[in-house]
Parts: C-alpha cells; sequence; structure tokens
C-alpha cells in the first residue's frame, strides 16, 4: 500500500490526462511490479501531514489549497477509491490494513506540501533558520501520529520516502536533506525504514551542477521526477525491502 502525495501518485502536470488515474505512474507501481507484489496506490496529490489526518485541514491541492476550497481529490479520481468524500487518507489506510491482513509493504512519502505552503505563505519564502524549525516540527509530529494509527492496525514493513532536492547548490536544497533527516528520526521511532530520496537524486544532480531538472530527474518547470527519477525512488525502495 503506497500512501502520500503527488510524488507517490506518479503526477505530471499538464502532460497527462487527469480523468484516467493510470496515465499516472510512479514508484510505487514500480516497486510493485519488481517485487512481485500488486499495489493499492491511496497517495493524493497536494496532500500535506496535517491534511493527510484531517481532510479540513490545510492542504496544497489535494482537497483544497490556498486559494479555494477545491481539490484534485474533487475534480479527478485517485488511483483508489476512497469509502467517503469526507474520509482522510489516514483513515482510509487504517481501515484497509484493519481489514487485509495481506498487505506486506507499506510506503509513505509526504511533507513536501508542507515546505510549499510555508513557501506561499512566508515574504522570505520560508528561508529563515526559525520559520525552518517551525516547519520540522509540524511534519516530524504529523508523521509519528501518522506513524503511531498505521503501527496500531499493521506490524509488518513500513518505508518512510525522503525527498530529492530540486536544486543540491541551492539554501533549500540544503533544508530538504535537514527536514529528511527528522523524518527518518520519528521513522526510526515507529521502527519504520528509510529510502533516501535525497541521495538517490544527488550523484546524478551534482554531474549537472546540482540541478535535478537539468540532470533529467525532475520534469523542466515542474516540481515532480520524470520515468528516471521515478525510477531511482523505486530502486532506493527497492534496496530497503530487500535488506
Amino acid at each position: 500500500m503506497a500512501l502520500g502525495d503527488s510524488v507517490p501518485f506518479g503526477y505530471r502536470g499538464a502532460s497527462a490526462e487527469f480523468s484516467d488515474p493510470e496515465n499516472f505512474v510512479g514508484y510505487p507501481e514500480l516497486v510493485a511490479e519488481e517485487l512481485g507484489l500488486e499495489v493499492m496506490n491511496a497517495s493524493c496529490p497536494g496532500e500535506t501531514t496535517a491534511s493527510f489526518l484531517d481532510i479540513t485541514a490545510q492542504s496544497n491541492g489535494c482537497d483544497n489549497s490556498l486559494q479555494s476550497g477545491f481539490g484534485y481529490r474533487t475534480a479527478y479520481p485517485l488511483h483508489v477509491r476512497y469509502d467517503a468524500l469526507d474520509q482522510s487518507q489516514v483513515d482510509f489506510a487504517v481501515n484497509t490494513l484493519t481489514e487485509n491482513e495481506d498487505v506486506e509493504l507499506v510506503t509513505l512519502q509526504i511533507g513536501a506540501n508542507d515546505a510549499f505552503l510555508c513557501q506561499q505563505t512566508t515574504a522570505d519564502r520560508c528561508s529563515s533558520p526559525a520559520e525552518i524549525q517551525s516547519l520540522a516540527q509540524t511534519i516530524q509530529g504529523n508523521l509519528d501520529t501518522i506513524l503511531k494509527a498505521l503501527r496500531g492496525h499493521y506490524h509488518g514493513q513500513i518505508v518512510v520516502v525522503t525527498y530529492y532536492a530540486l536544486n543540491y547548490s541551492d539554501a533549500f536544497g540544503t533544508a530538504t536533506q535537514v527536514l529528511g533527516n527528522g523524518l527518518a528520526q520519528v521513522a526510526a521511532a515507529n521502527g519504520a525504514d528509510v529510502a533516501d530520496g535525497y541521495e538517490a537524486f544527488r550523484a546524478r544532480a551534482t554531474d549537472s551542477g546540482g540541478d535535478s531538472i537539468a540532470a533529467g530527474l525532475v520534469l523542466p518547470n515542474d516540481v515532480h521526477p520524470t520515468d528516471e527519477g521515478q525510477q531511482l525512488l523505486a530502486d532506493a525502495v527497492a534496496a530497503v525491502v530487500e535488506d
């Protein structure tokens, strides 16, 4: 079961037809194919750590955005059908884990949209140490709540996937690593493994001056992975599972 935001969803922006979720292939589908598993991808583009827990909380486009109360899940189908329009992602996950004992792996990638909201709502685009610290505390606290909810109903392997940097040579790229380290600490405290998305992209991006877009790992003028980027994330997940 895959959980999270637009990265595991496989979102590709305006280049895809939104009415058919099969047009979106993320690393969960690649991992499932490699490991011989069926995938249940419950991720939602624009999900934040807060909206993952409560759909009335601020998201970055899943159920609402800063601009409107309209979200992706309202307009377009996800990979899976939720039981109700007011069901949160954590509730869907807990219900699934309670009713289905065949889940062998759970992946979770969440938190980037919290950072994007911080950038949109602060004058300095979330660049001060105090803002980054507050952001990290919020993400870590919500992730801890999410993992505890999952662990209450599932004792198998959970893999938390950290984020790549859009540019490894700028300040926000460094902040991405700091946020990832915090996610890893919370994961470990809840008996979850970590697939290091930051390191998965670093070498290729460094060869292109630190730029993940120039390296062909992130779509041009976007924040989402290309097919190559998704494969690197899948490899990082599979390596942890194989270990």
